[in-house]
């Protein structure tokens, strides 16, 4: 996501009030308490949405956030924000409650409570809002599972915090029939992370039905290299039969073997054009993108691209000479 807001070009005098208005405006209503100086504050946020979603990528010098009481009792809409700690630590208070976040893990926090973030040193972090109503959850699910830090103890929360750090930062995906498509399986995906972590199973089983196609194509992304990638390995992983893992991608208009073999062939073209490709063998390209066969990865290369790998590299080197 390209920044809308750079403190680094607004007057010293006026960037409280430029942050506040952007943040008010396109996320919620808080008071922000800017630790440093005017004259050293840093802010650089991106600003998007996705059908009722909203987004707010952000770096920032050290600041608290709060949602007073006041202004939790204006609130218009009733939203629950997500937020992922991409690098450094925060803490999220609420009700009660208080978490720290580190890098890869992620909380829940609602609009209609007071709340305080703090990020003493500083903020990387994206920031998601959805409707309360969207999630259709109950109000002791939500009280319990805010302000609480998700990561790996939660199955679903890895793919959440990958997914949705993805999501914040594409515009491409922001746009036309692409928004439209990512809606549904976005308010899925956070439903499945919050009734995991509430540990209902009746409540779990839905949603996690909902997003399975979703989490086996990014554990394939995950494994891609893995000679052993196989319908048995990645339906074991999932706790499903190789029968329903076909039906699931199916769904979703994927053929496994040619999804696997599509990106392989994409990262080892990738890499052949690059310096690591030069240094290696054609061979071991092929090898650490799972094509254990020299002779095969030639032959499915060539008739994907027109050309040999060893062509492919020549032709990048001979291009890069010419420049």
């Amino acid at each position: 996501m390209s920044p809308v807001l750079d403190t680094a070009f607004v007057s010293p005098r006026d960037r409280e009030e430029v942050v506040r208005h952007a943040v008010w405006e396109s996320l919620v209503a808080v008071d922000i308490d800017h630790r440093p100086p005017v004259e050293e504050i840093s802010v650089r946020i991106g600003l998007g949405a996705v059908g009722p979603m909203r987004f707010c990528s952000a770096r920032a010098s050290a600041v608290t956030v709060r949602r007073t009481e006041r202004l939790a009792r204006q609130d218009e809409e009733p939203a629950v924000f997500l937020g992922l700690q991409v690098a450094g630590t925060s803490l999220v208070v609420q009700n009660g409650r208080e978490c720290v976040l580190k890098p890869g893990q992620l909380a829940v926090y609602e609009s209609i409570s007071p709340y305080t973030l703090l990020f003493d040193n500083g903020v990387d972090h994206h920031f998601l809002r959805f409707p309360r109503s969207s999630l259709a959850l109950p109000d002791r699910l939500l009280r319990e599972t805010g302000a609480v830090a998700m990561g790996a103890d939660n199955p679903v929360a890895p793919l959440a915090f990958s997914y949705f750090s993805q999501l914040a930062v594409t515009d491409a995906l922001h746009q036309g029939g692409q928004a439209d498509a990512v809606v549904e399986p976005s308010v899925e995906l956070l439903r499945a992370v919050l009734t995991t972590q509430y540990g209902n199973s009746g409540r779990t089983k839905g949603p996690l039905e909902a997003t399975l196609g979703l989490r086996i194509t990014q554990f394939l992304r995950e494994h891609l290299a893995d000679a052993d990638l196989s319908a048995a390995r990645i339906a074991a992983a999932h706790g499903i039969s190789v029968r329903h893992l076909y039906a699931v991608l199916a769904r979703s208009g994927i053929s496994l073997g040619d999804w696997i073999r599509t990106r392989r062939l994409a990262e080892c073209r990738r890499e052949l054009a690059g310096p690591a490709g030069r240094r290696r063998t054609v061979a071991a390209v092929g090898r650490s993108w799972g094509f254990v066969n020299a002779t095969h990865f030639s032959k499915v290369f060539k008739r994907t691209y027109g050309m040999s790998p060893r062509e492919w590299r020549d032709q990048n080197r001979a291009g890069e000479a010419d420049g």
